[in-house]
């Protein structure tokens, strides 16, 4: 007999499936609003949940992450009546069972429900211990982290072909070696292939390998990154930007496992694992002719995407402290503690960077306060700190009150040339302030980074009132 959560406002079809699940010798309880729904997953343990995407106060999706938290982990039937084709795809991405749209037959519920406490049933005679992965620098534990890491250690019992998607900086490097390392080619080679770093008449060699004398300047014979992954992992980072005849290539290499050096007449063989990742819609690319359809089936045999920093923010603590100790451990000094306003300003920021950029900015914060024992938001970056400044600007407007370069009226609006002079004065500010302070002064390596003569960057520093650099 199992557990079932019905959460649906549509009283009309929770009472015929409350009445399904009793024949069916089930036991059935009922929802009609997110907030009843998240009382009841709280206080008990389901099987199976039938949940609707749009209820009386939210998105039924935004309670999936409090499912996937309960220690039963119940198999999740989305329902709805409502054609959404990207609420679908989001809940299929998330882990559901399945995903049926109103109205639909009691037979065809029937089955769905069936299948799915089948499939608990004999998942649970199926004992298997618990996987302790190997996932150095990789920081969190929030529920879509969580989610990936058991996708890691699917992909990492087999030699699966897999495909790592998200921004840039979430990590994608981090999870290819993750896979890596938990794997059985752990104690073999990870090669890393740059695909967008890598010139185009320079690919083929680089991915295949040369004969001395194959092509001017060939003046000996090297063996590709293809070979050098034999019996390792051949990571491709930025997938999406190998070119059109190398894509052909590379695709018979992946079906075959063999390739052939430049000016080579024999073929060689790899047995390499391939892992590929991109932060490109390779979808959108196959639809514009920019990628091959049949590369794109063989790489994604498993898809792994990563969530960018902005969509689990619970994990930003524990970021905080892990960057906090390495940085402060690097600088040789003690660790440092942390203001509230420090924390709340990590939080309220956007990370359009993801993880890497909270590590630039964690570096700068610890680098403004080498010798001070506590950070505060002054210490973080400055492009940082202007855009929440702003954000709280919008935050505090009047609803209805225009945004005006001028100030809020119109006989204040500035002219075109004046607002543009005002926008280009602060980028100024802005860009001097921060290579000032990641120069740590030094009015050469300004110059040099910056492009500016000594007098110009002496008059910007005058115009801008800022602090005199060291010669």
């Amino acid at each position: 007999m199992a557990d079932i959560l019905i959460i649906d406002d549509d009283s009309d079809v929770s009472d015929m499936l409350v009445e399904m699940v009793t024949r069916m010798s089930h036991r059935p309880e009922s929802s009609f609003t997110l907030k009843d729904a998240r009382q009841k997953i709280l206080a008990n343990d389901y099987d199976v949940i039938f949940l609707d995407v749009r209820l009386p106060d939210g998105n039924g999706l935004d309670i999936l992450p409090l499912i996937k938290d309960m220690s039963s982990v119940p198999e999740v039937i989305i329902i709805t009546g409502h054609g959404d084709s990207d609420s679908a795809e989001l809940a299929m991405k998330s882990g559901v069972w399945d995903f049926i749209q109103k109205p639909c037959s009691l037979s065809s519920m029937r089955l769905v429900l069936t299948r799915a406490i089948q499939y608990r049933e004999k998942k649970g005679l199926a004992t298997k211990p618990p996987v302790l992965l190997k996932k150095d620098n990789i920081i969190g534990n929030s529920p879509s982290l969580r989610a990936c890491f058991d996708l890691v250690a699917q992909a990492a019992q087999s030699d699966i072909n897999v495909l790592i998607t998200g921004e840039t900086g979430t990590g994608k490097e981090l999870f290819a070696r993750a896979i890596h390392d938990n794997s059985q080619r752990a104690d073999k080679s990870f090669i890393v292939v740059d695909c967008a770093a890598m010139p185009d008449n320079l690919v083929e060699s680089t991915l295949f390998g040369h004969e001395k004398g194959a092509f001017t300047g060939a003046d000996r014979s090297r063996e590709g990154l293809i070979k050098l992954a034999h019996r390792g992992t051949l990571f491709l980072d930025e997938i999406g930007e190998l070119p059109p005849l190398i894509q052909k290539s590379f695709l018979r290499v992946l079906q075959e496992h063999r390739f052939r050096p430049i000016g080579s007449s024999g073929e060689e063989q790899s047995d390499f694992r391939l892992i590929a990742a991109t932060n490109r819609k390779l979808d959108r690319m196959v639809a514009n002719g920019q990628f091959r359809t049949d590369l794109l089936f063989r790489i994604q045999a498993l898809t792994i995407e990563l969530p960018p920093l902005r969509e689990r923010k619970e994990d930003i603590k524990e970021l905080t402290i892990h960057y906090l100790r390495k940085f402060c451990e690097g600088y040789g000094v003690a660790m440092k503690g942390v203001t509230p306003e420090f924390f709340d300003a990590l939080t309220g920021y956007e990370w359009l960077g993801n993880v890497r950029e909270f590590a630039n900015a964690m570096d700068t914060a610890v680098c403004s306060a080498l010798h001070e024992p506590t950070l505060y938001p002054k210490h973080l970056p400055t492009y940082l700190r202007v855009k929440l400044a702003h954000a709280a600007l919008k935050e505090t407007k009047k609803p209805g009150e225009p945004v005006l370069p001028g100030g809020g009226k119109i006989e204040e609006f500035t002219t075109l040339s004046s607002f543009r002079g005002d926008i280009i004065d602060e980028a100024e500010r802005q860009y001097l302030v921060e290579l000032i302070a990641r120069t740590k002064n030094n009015v050469k390596e300004i110059c040099r980074i910056s492009g500016l003569s000594r007098s110009r960057l002496y008059a910007l520093l005058k115009k801008h009132r800022l602090i005199k650099v060291k010669p």
